[in-house]
C-alpha cells in the first residue's frame, strides 16, 4: 500500500497539536484527516474507515478512551490502529487506555520525529497483517485475494467482484455473526443504495458455487461463516 492511500486519523483538542503532527504526517505523504474531539473523531471514522488513528485523551464532549472504546465495539474497525498522545502519564490512565482497545501509548510532549517514527512502526504491523490476510485457509477451502481466486477440494473457480468480496469477508471472520449493515457497507460502500434482498441473493449464489454447509442465515440480524461445518 502506497502512502498516499494510508488514511490517519488524529485527534486533538490543540490547533497547535494538530498542525505540526499534521504537517510532518503529510510531509511523509501520508493522507491525513482531523477532529477536535471524540464525538467528531467518530463520525469522521464512520465516513473514512481510517488505518490509523492518533488520539488525545482528555478532550470536550467526548474523550480519547470513550471515543477509543465505540470504536473497538464496532467490527469495521478490527484493523484500525489506535494510538493515544497524552499529556498524562499516570499508569491508570495507561491501563485504561489499553483496557479500552489502544494499540499504543505516547505522553506528551513528543518531537514530531518520533511521532513519525513511532507511526511507521506502526504501519509495518499494518502491513505484515495484510500480507498474512492476502489467503485466507479453512479446511479445503482457500480464498486468494491476490489472486481473486477460490480453491474448494482442489478445484478452482472465479466468482464475480461482489460475491467475492462477501465471501472473503464472513470467511475472514469465522464462525462471528457480520451484520446485514455492515455487509453492505463494506461490500458495497455507504455511498451505495441496495436492497436487503441483494445480499440474500449474493448468499444463495455462494451456497451453490461454494458450498450450502458454510453459510449460516442468522434471522434479522445477519450471516455466519461455519469455519468446521459438519
Amino acid at each position: 500500500m502506497k502512502k498516499k492511500d494510508i488514511k490517519i486519523l488524529l485527534v486533538d483538542d490543540e490547533p497547535d497539536v494538530i498542525e505540526i503532527i499534521r504537517y510532518n504526517l503529510e510531509h511523509e505523504g501520508y493522507n491525513v484527516k482531523t477532529a477536535s474531539n471524540g464525538k467528531e473523531a467518530l463520525q469522521k471514522a464512520r465516513k473514512n474507515i481510517p488505518h490509523l488513528i492518533i488520539m488525545d485523551v482528555m478532550m470536550p464532549e467526548m474523550d480519547g478512551i470513550e471515543a477509543c472504546e465505540q470504536l473497538r465495539r464496532d467490527a469495521i474497525y478490527n484493523d484500525t490502529i489506535i494510538m493515544f498522545l497524552t499529556a498524562r502519564g499516570e499508569d491508570y490512565s495507561y491501563v485504561a487506555a489499553f483496557d479500552a482497545g489502544a494499540d499504543d501509548y505516547v505522553t506528551k510532549p513528543i518531537k514530531p520525529k518520533i511521532i513519525v517514527s513511532k507511526v511507521k512502526s506502526l504501519l509495518r504491523r499494518l502491513k505484515k497483517e495484510e500480507e498474512n490476510q492476502d489467503k485466507i485457509q479453512l479446511g479445503s477451502l482457500i480464498i486468494d485475494r491476490e489472486k481473486y481466486e477460490v480453491t474448494h477440494k482442489g478445484k478452482n473457480f472465479s466468482l464475480p467482484r461482489k460475491e467475492f468480496e462477501l465471501l472473503y469477508l464472513l470467511a475472514s471472520k469465522p464462525d462471528k455473526v457480520v451484520k446485514r449493515e455492515k455487509i453492505m457497507e463494506i461490500v458495497w460502500g455507504s455511498e451505495v443504495v441496495v436492497g436487503d434482498r441483494t445480499i440474500d441473493v449474493h448468499i444463495r449464489k455462494l451456497r451453490e458455487k461454494v458450498s450450502d454447509k458454510y453459510f449460516k442465515t442468522v434471522k434479522g440480524v445477519g450471516y455466519k461463516f461455519i469455519q468446521s461445518p459438519k
